[in-house]
Formats: structure tokens, sequence, C-alpha cells
């Protein structure tokens, strides 16, 4: 089920920015196989509850062997898609490096997750998320006023900047192979993803509308009509009225009277604007509030906690969210009217399907229990 479907994906197990991407692909209808660590003779295995991890099937291999590497590339002979997140080189020092791939299977797409890239002076650096989006001009401008800079979680760098255009470049180099019949490189760095992402401030900074001021712009806190505010209950409501119809609607809500305010985007007056505006918020609960602007286009919304936002009527009524396994998490998106995607299976217990998998590569049962003796493949 899913556009996917039929997709063969092979990924090879690490951290966060490839799982996502491939967690998109396998959500898409991809066949996702996840290729994981040999774990030590005895080491506990326990079934994962990260959403990461869901909708694959699993394999273990030790890939510092040539026996692992040889089932591997066996893998990769009738995949679509290899995913691997090691430093440049590695997987070249491994033994399946895009060269040797590509010609096991010309029509290989051949998808490199890392944060600095494949060249350049940091590509063989150390790094996380918040360097990544530190060193594109994404992390600077995030944050308050005279403050330091807000790590935004690490959804700029792993999960929107990396994971996310991985998938993007998958999708595409899948089609243009359609056109030609090759497969090849798929270079993503989240250097240059979460760069990307702020193609939209770039252009307004070029344009003279953004002040590099961190928390004096429309979109970064500085504007009183885009920002969140404390209700009298100690929660908070998030304000997006941009648009002068919004923000009149926003005033009315409030009971203020815009004639007795300063221009809506007038700078000086913004402090005052504000005051005004918070003091009003903090006189009811945020649940008064949901309730005073329900059916308006005032454009405000409570600020809801990961764990409440599953139970918000509106994503109640989509589906927004699902429950996998006992774990509450995001549901598929986007959606097909044709082609829709089934609800994602649980993670697997790591190397769940090794045997399975090995015999459908043609291995018999003597070379799969060899291959266990000798901890090759577990």
């Amino acid at each position: 089920m899913g556009p996917l479907q039929g997709i063969r994906v092979v990924e090879i197990e690490s951290l966060a920015p490839a799982p996502f991407g491939c967690m998109v692909l396998a959500d898409l209808g991809a066949d996702v196989l996840r290729v994981g660590r040999l774990g030590r003779p005895g080491h506990p295995v326990v079934q994962p509850t990260d959403p990461l991890a869901r909708g694959r099937r699993s394999i273990r291999l030790d890939l510092k062997q040539p026996g692992g590497t040889e089932v591997l590339l066996r893998l990769i002979g009738a995949a679509d898609v290899l995913v691997e997140g090691f430093r440049p080189g590695v997987a070249e020092r491994l033994g399946f490096g895009p060269g040797v791939s590509l010609e096991r299977n010309p029509r290989l797409v051949y998808a490199r997750m890392t944060g600095w890239g494949q060249d350049g002076p940091l590509a063989a650096a150390a790094g996380h998320d918040i360097d990544y989006i530190a060193v594109a001009g994404s992390l600077e401008p995030i944050g308050r006023a005279g403050e330091r800079p807000v790590p935004p979680l690490n959804l700029l760098g792993d999960f929107g900047g990396g994971g996310m255009l991985l998938a993007v470049g998958v999708l595409a180099a899948l089609l243009e192979r359609e056109r030609s019949g090759r497969g090849q490189v798929v270079d993503a760095a989240m250097v240059d993803g979460s760069a990307l992402l702020a193609t939209f401030i770039h252009g307004l900074r070029a344009a003279g509308g953004w002040q590099d001021q961190r928390g004096s712009n429309l979109l970064d806190g500085g504007a009183p009509f885009y920002d969140t505010y404390p209700t009298a209950d100690g929660r908070f409501v998030a304000v997006g009225a941009l648009e002068p119809q919004f923000y009149a609607e926003l005033l009315r809500g409030l009971g203020l009277d815009q004639a007795e305010l300063p221009a809506q985007l007038d700078r000086s007056g913004w402090p005052v604007l504000r005051e005004r505006i918070g003091a009003a918020f903090a006189g009811r609960t945020q649940a008064e509030w949901v309730a005073v602007f329900e059916g308006t286009d005032a454009c405000v919304a409570p600020v809801l906690g990961m764990g409440e936002a599953p139970d918000h009527p509106h994503n109640a009524a989509r589906g927004t969210f699902i429950e996998v396994s006992g774990v509450r998490q995001p549901a598929p998106a986007p959606r097909f009217s044709r082609t829709p995607g089934a609800t994602p299976a649980p993670p697997p217990p790591p190397g769940r399907d090794t045997g399975a998998v090995l015999a459908e590569l043609g291995y018999s049962p003597a070379e799969i229990t060899a291959l266990r003796d000798q901890q090759i493949a577990g």
C-alpha cells in the first residue's frame, strides 16, 4: 500500500536524520530493510518504541567482516535505494562505497546522509544539528532580542534539512531513473538543507524586509501581533495576526480599540502594543481565550504540549496522530486519494528478519547457520 509500493530500500542503521528519511519512505509504502550492527552474544534484545524505526524489516550484520559486506552487496544488488549515514569515506573503507555498489547495481540510488556533506573543509569533522544550523546561518536569527540564539530542538538540521531533504532527493533520483535507467549518488547534507529552509528569510533580507537584530522582525517574535502570550492559568496562546483584517479581529476579541493604539506596523509603537495585548491575554485562561476566538480569523491558537496535541479536536478529526504498539505518534503524511498508505507496523526487534532475508537472497539453511555461527549475521 502507498505510492512507493514495490520500491526496495536498504537502510544502514544510524541516528535521527537518515532514519527519519527512511521512515518517510516506509510510510509512503516502500519496503525498507534496516541493516543493524550485530550485537554481542547474549546481549538482550528489547522491543524498541522509537517511531523513527516503524514500518521496517530488520537484519543484523557485522559489516567489518568481508562476509557481512558480501551479504550487504547481495542486498544492494536487488535494491532500488541504499541509505547510509557514515562520515565520508567510511562506506568505501568497509567495501560498499558508491563505486562498488553502483557496479553491482547500476540502477541503485545511493543516498548519503551527513552533517557537512561529502566534501569541503568540515566534511570529516564531527558535529550535531546545532553545529550544522549554526554554520548555515539558520540558528542565529532564532531567539529573543538581546538574548542568546535558541536551539529549535533538532528540527531544522536533523529532520527538516536532513531527513526530509534526503527523502526528497531519493524520490527525485527514482523519478529521473525512469527516464535514464541509471542510478546516482544523492549527497544530502544537513548544512545544505538547513540553509535551504531559510530561503524565504534570505529573500526578505535582500528586499530590506529583515533586520539582522534577533527578535526585531515580523516573524521572529519582534512583532507583538506574531508572538506567544501567557494566560491567566500559566498557559500560552500563539498569535499570528499579520494581515490587517486578522489583526482587527484580534483586537476585537481582546476588547481593544484600534483607534486608541499605535498603528500596527509602526515599530516605535510595538512596545505599547505588546504591553496592551499581553495585559489583555493575562486576564483570562487559555481555554477561555480559545472560546473567545473560536470561529474567528484572528489567528489565535492554544500552545499545546506534545501530550495534548493528539486530543485537539482538529487533530482528532483528521487522525493527525495514531497509536502504534502503544506509542502515540504522528501519522504518515501527506495523504493520497488513490494510493493511501497503511498504518505503520511497529518497530521490529533488531535482527528479527535476518533468517528470512538471507533465505530470500538464496542462502541455504546450512549457509545461514554458518553466518550466525561466525557472528557475521544475527
